[in-house]
């Protein structure tokens, strides 16, 4: 027998503002038309004055529970998987908890920028796996709207805000690639590229900061990274791109992800897109994307789905899962 973390349930909300390309016409020396061709966003939401990551994580861990038919309690673990956190402490993971009214287990945060979700997904499938917890809530939320250079027009149009919950639960395997649940891990990070993408800021340099990127070398590190990690992790259960349902990749840029996906062997038609409708959402586009997948029918049970993204440290990984 083998302890598998298998789907139970996703979720995802967004913020009411719908924030279109136009809209930057009207701030900064940019179109509709450059921000589409050079990434393949059209619109993206930003969270309203006053509203947190905390809050956004909440309504789509709320949607999630729902999705599982779950309570709050039936949670053993949440790990929110977010670079823009309420406060400095205590954790966003905490405050979701106390917005559930879960008043068992525990909650803490990962910070590995866009790759967040990813990392947060392996530590929830090690608390399963090694039995210390039955159920975990993964969420990756994001107000990256809050530390944009308006000035910017590299990187302010590229972001949104927004949040994406999934929930494991502990279920019996027969431990080969055929099982439900996540079948495959891989982590990686590279500290000698913090200056390709960064904030400028942080709590000891008491300076909140804004985002700064290079695009062209972080181009360049993503299709490379991103195609070799989701084939190491495929390679450690036996299984090749041609085996792949679904890729749900970190929504950054299209040309990133049709790149990344001719890299992998796999077709468009057998990627998740969501990045037109969302920007950019850092920790948050992973779990965003499957839910969106999900509602829309193209995720179904049996499938099996690589998810892959790379952040800022430089961070990267993947999950192979078996929906």
């Amino acid at each position: 027998m083998t302890i598998r973390a298998v789907v139970k349930g996703v979720g995802h909300y967004l913020p009411e503002r719908v924030v279109p390309n136009s809209e930057f016409e009207k701030m900064i020396d940019t179109s509709d038309e450059w921000i589409r061709s050079r990434s393949g966003i059209e619109r993206r939401h930003f969270a309203a004055e006053g509203q947190t990551t905390s809050d956004l994580a909440v309504r789509a861990a709320k949607a999630a529970l729902e999705d599982a038919g779950l309570e709050a309690n039936d949670i053993d673990a949440i790990i929110v998987a977010t670079s823009t956190a309420d406060l400095t402490f205590p954790s966003a993971a905490t405050m979701v908890q106390n917005g559930l009214g879960m008043t068992n287990g525990f909650a803490f945060d990962v910070q590995a920028v866009c790759a967040g979700f990813v990392f947060a997904l392996s530590n929830a499938n090690a608390l399963i796996v090694s039995g210390q917890a039955k159920r975990a809530l993964v969420i990756g939320a994001e107000t990256f709207s809050r530390i944009l250079d308006w000035e910017d027009r590299g990187t302010c149009v590229l972001f949104g805000d927004g949040a994406g919950a999934l929930i494991l639960e502990a279920a019996e395997g027969e431990g080969t690639n055929e099982d439900r649940g996540i079948l495959a891990v891989d982590l990686n990070s590279d500290g000698r590229y913090r200056d390709i993408l960064y904030v400028d800021g942080g709590v000891s340099t008491q300076n909140t900061g804004f985002l700064r990127m290079q695009g062209k070398e972080v181009f360049r590190h993503a299709v490379e990274k991103l195609a070799a990690t989701a084939h190491t992790a495929l390679g450690k259960v036996g299984l090749s791109g041609e085996d792949v349902d679904w890729i749900v990749p970190h929504q950054a840029n299209l040309r990133i992800i049709k790149a990344t996906a001719q890299k992998m062997g796999v077709p468009m038609d057998r990627v998740v897109v969501t990045v037109q409708d969302h920007g950019n959402t850092s920790a948050a586009s992973i779990p965003l994307a499957l839910s969106v997948g999900k509602e829309r029918g193209q995720i179904k049970p049996g499938d099996l789905v690589v998810t892959e993204a790379i952040g800022g440290g430089l961070a990267w990984g993947s999950v192979v899962l078996r929906w």
